[in-house]
């Protein structure tokens, strides 16, 4: 599936023609607790439409390899299916203008994690760093490299910066997050520039981007090359993943489950807990842990 619309979705078959489709309705009675049965990246079975020549009816869902999905921002006690069947899944993200927090991009990568999809943070933007910002930056982000996160640096205005980007790219689907403002749409333009995403200014309330994706959408960059683009996420709510295993979502606490004193260790006030003495003597990072204890709590990521 290639574009979701609301109620109708873009579907593109085996000999590469676009369908305009609707959903079976049993589907929406099936999928109680997602807000959107059907995701961009699904593969489908479509059926003629016998009320409408110019329509195709989705039959049936197939099995999904893995999805990346979050709470739903519209409806109370739901999910919502982001992308699926995907082969990495890419986080844009900005020092400033706007400001991407260390709690968004640690939510991206526990959810990556949870489904097994293999996690990129892309820092676009650093021409308008200075030099010693982006040493700073490159020093923060080494935290997440040395657990094993591809970083990316660049600009999407700068033609050598795409290319290279555009063989990271090559023959994968990928999917392309992040808060809006951050350059998701422009980066998604200057790859492919028939896709033609609406790019707007950064609001001057409070630095926030202002949302220029309505939908999520899948591109092709080349043969067996896609990108799905999203809609800019304001705060990245987990989903499916319980508690007692959110450690096992964060590498360097994964590193160290069963070394606790407890098997139900929650690693935040126990006596003989190894993560605990990990982080006071510097081998978790301040930042990473304070991630896991908001999750935990069910607390806001953006700050």
């Amino acid at each position: 599936m290639s574009k979701s619309m609301g109620l109708w979705y873009q579907v593109e078959s085996a000999d590469g023609q676009m369908h305009n489709c609707r959903l079976k309705g049993k589907f929406k009675l099936e999928n109680k607790k997602i807000s959107n049965p059907v995701a961009v990246g699904d593969r489908v079975k479509l059926i003629e439409d016998q009320g409408d020549d110019s329509t195709m009816i989705i039959s049936e869902i197939l099995p999904r390899n893995n999805y990346i999905i979050r709470v739903s921002p519209k409806k109370k006690g739901h999910s919502h299916i982001i992308a699926s069947n995907l082969d990495q899944a890419i986080i844009v993200a900005t020092v400033g203008t706007p400001k991407t927090s260390l709690g968004f991009i640690d939510r991206f990568l526990v959810t990556a994690e949870a489904f097994r999809i293999p996690a990129t943070i892309l820092m676009n933007k650093i021409d308008l760093l200075s030099e010693e910002d982006i040493e700073k930056l490159k020093e923060k982000m080494s935290e997440y490299e040395a657990l094993g996160y591809q970083v990316l640096y660049i600009s999407a205005l700068s033609s050598n910066d795409i290319e290279g980007l555009k063989q990271f790219l090559s023959e994968k689907t990928s999917l392309l997050t992040g808060h809006s403002g951050v350059g998701k749409s422009t980066v998604v333009n200057e790859l492919i520039p028939e896709a033609e995403q609406k790019t707007s200014e950064i609001s001057d309330f409070a630095n926030k981007g202002v949302h220029t994706t309505t939908f999520a959408e899948r591109f092709k960059l080349a043969e067996g090359s896609y990108i799905i683009d999203t809609p800019g996420i304001k705060e990245l709510g987990l989903a499916e993943i319980e508690k007692d295993e959110l450690s096992h979502y964060f590498p360097e606490l994964r590193a160290l489950l069963g070394q606790c004193k407890f098997s139900n260790c929650t690693h935040t006030h126990e006596p003989g807990c190894a993560i605990e003495s990990a982080y006071e003597d510097g081998r978790i990072s301040q930042s990473r842990y304070d991630s896991y204890l908001s999750m935990l709590m069910g607390n806001d990521n953006r700050r």
